[in-house]
């Protein structure tokens, strides 16, 4: 596929600013570090746009029947299992706000403390620490309460197809007898190997469920990758406070909450026209000292 355009942003949360504030840094574009981030930012309904962003530059150029466009959301480990619900909204918000839509044609969701392994079908973990502080019933529940929007989404007719990530067998045996409107996809990373275990597909067929593999970490954006990418070491955006910011900068300490990628494809040249990912962290107050 010949891909044309990559965009994408992060968002970040912090008491520092007012309640519900949001900061976003566009991937790898921002200016000298001597420059405050107010700067060359603005403030967008109680969010943060870092750097500021052109709204006539988003959308799509064609018609939006002539797209696919495929949305991924990352629950990530250290977010609360509480507030995942409005996690997938704010997502979603972002992906339609972005391509200038008002749907999507497949969204799958990866919950954190699940990720597929070919010898035992499903364990958790996964690339970098992937583990969430829940009993599986806990899991088990927030993971329904999460499907349960995904399915208001469908019956609004915000996204057409759903599906899920790194469930094998057992899990899917438990959660799709609770679902109203099943997934029709179950995307599982099968990392090293090269064949998908035969009992997953077997089951897959049996419950008309398509598999689809992939090679994103369940554990997309670790702590620390966040830090340094916003912070201001040589590679950062300087929008939080260090040792070289001069104490200019959001003071914290960060959390990575999400992450969703999406793709808009042409469907009748097969070329990637958008493809970006959005973030979010909290970012809370430092203790005193």
């Amino acid at each position: 596929m010949e891909e044309l355009r990559s965009s994408g942003v992060q968002l970040l949360k912090s008491p520092t600013l007012k309640n519900g504030d949001v900061a976003r840094v566009a991937n790898g574009q921002h200016p000298t570090k001597s420059v405050s981030y107010t700067l060359w930012t603005t403030m967008d309904n109680d969010s943060l746009n870092v750097p500021s962003t052109d709204p006539e530059a988003a959308g799509l150029v064609e018609e939006r029947s002539e797209y696919d466009i495929t949305v991924k959301l990352f629950l990530l480990p250290k977010s609360s299992l509480l507030d995942w619900r409005r996690h997938l909204q704010d997502a979603i918000a972002a992906v339609l706000q972005e391509l200038s839509v008002d749907s999507i044609d497949l969204l799958i969701v990866s919950f954190p403390g699940v990720s597929f392994d070919t010898d035992s079908e499903e364990k958790t973990g996964g690339c970098g620490s992937n583990k969430v502080q829940a009993t599986e019933s806990e899991l088990l529940d927030a993971i329904i309460d999460v499907w349960q929007a995904v399915e208001m989404l469908q019956t609004n007719g915000v996204v057409t197809k759903t599906g899920v990530a790194e469930f094998g067998q057992e899990r899917l045996q438990e959660f799709l007898p609770k679902t109203s409107r099943r997934p029709t996809v179950n995307q599982i990373n099968v990392r090293d190997a090269c064949v998908v275990p035969e009992s997953i597909m077997q089951f897959a067929k049996q419950e008309s469920l398509e598999l689809l593999t992939h090679s994103d970490c369940t554990n997309i954006l670790p702590r620390g990758t966040l830090r340094d990418l916003l912070g201001d070491g040589p590679n950062g955006a300087g929008v939080l406070a260090g040792p070289n910011s001069g104490g200019r900068g959001l003071r914290g300490d960060l959390t990575p909450e999400w992450v969703v990628k999406y793709t808009a494809v042409v469907r009748d040249r097969g070329v990637i026209e958008h493809k970006g990912y959005f973030a979010s962290a909290e970012l809370s107050k430092e203790a005193a000292s």
